[in-house]
């Protein structure tokens, strides 16, 4: 699934490379991709037409642009990609646009087009009507965390936020109150750089050690933005291009490959349902300097890419 960098990704480039689109006409290929009108892809097309898509956000893993018709607010359209989807921007004046035969959506405007692809179908879309929040109609903004490179994600909040709780931290990143955004690939790099096993209980860490995990998740996050994102598997961006982030990934899906620090197998195992990748050497179980008091480290990472 798209994580915070990805989705980041996409919103820049919906932002700045396509810039205010105004809708001329809207096909629903799949009315199961339309949340909200419920199902209803006749609704949500005469919604959206003859509106501007324009100023898109990113909260945790969703996308939400600003609608305009006639230069007056007509609400936001609503978009997660779940696991596989993505958008595509055609000029259909310079290139031939086949259909892909998992195209949901279709957004036409004068000689262009911007294509909802989705192999899986289990991204949605929501129109939400102006003079209407967001997270009234989209509810899984309300169950949302702070944003990673947010002030308010820092050691005390996850200490206070973690209290007591014996879930392991690798489920506990994953879950989207606790961090917006965060998913399977980041919590494993983060906590590696943080020195912290996955299946470690959460409220046995230290504010330290919970502060330094912070700054590293940020750190990787910042690097994998950098790099267009991760395609392990199905991300692209909207021209159809990788993210090299992949390429230099500490820990996961490098099951049994060496580590890149110190040469230990890298391990894999199911925690919560999901797959985490740890090196057992870099990442004991053994207390560290921070639960004798001491500073957490705050050198600066490399990308594995450069040593």
């Amino acid at each position: 699934m798209p994580e915070l960098p990805e989705v980041e990704v996409v919103r820049r480039a919906l932002q700045g490379g396509v810039g205010p689109f105004l809708i001329r006409h809207v096909d629903v290929l799949l009315e199961r991709t339309v949340a909200f009108p419920v199902g209803d892809g006749a609704a949500f097309a005469a919604a959206l037409t003859g509106c501007q898509l324009y100023h898109w956000q990113r909260r945790g893993k969703y996308l939400l642009s600003q609608l305009s018709r006639g230069g007056q607010p007509a609400g936001q359209l609503g978009v997660h990609l779940r696991m596989t989807g993505r958008f595509l921007f055609l000029n259909l004046e310079l290139e031939e646009a086949p259909l892909c035969p998992h195209t949901r959506v279709r957004f036409l405007g004068d000689g262009k087009e911007l294509r909802f692809v989705d192999t899986r179908t289990f991204g949605r879309m929501w129109w939400v009507p102006h003079g209407t929040g967001a997270s009234q109609v989209i509810t899984g903004l309300q169950r949302l965390g702070p944003e990673p490179f947010s002030p308010a994600f820092n050691g005390a909040y996850l200490k206070k936020r973690l209290q007591g709780s014996r879930r392991p931290i690798k489920t506990a990143l994953l879950d989207q109150s606790v961090a917006a955004g965060v998913g399977n690939i980041y919590a494993d790099e983060g906590l590696f750089l943080a020195g912290i096993p996955p299946h470690v209980p959460s409220g046995s860490l230290s504010q330290g050690q919970l502060h330094l995990l912070c700054q590293r998740l940020v750190e990787v996050l910042a690097t994998s933005l950098s790099r267009g994102g991760t395609s392990f598997r199905d991300f692209r961006d909207l021209q159809g291009i990788n993210g090299n982030y992949g390429q230099e990934a500490w820990v996961f899906g490098r099951s049994g490959q060496p580590c890149r620090r110190c040469g230990t197998p890298i391990q894999r195992r199911v925690l919560s349902g999901r797959t985490s990748h740890w090196c057992p050497n870099c990442q004991p179980m053994a207390p560290g300097p921070w639960d004798r008091g001491e500073a957490p480290v705050t050198a600066e990472v490399r990308s594995p890419a450069h040593g």
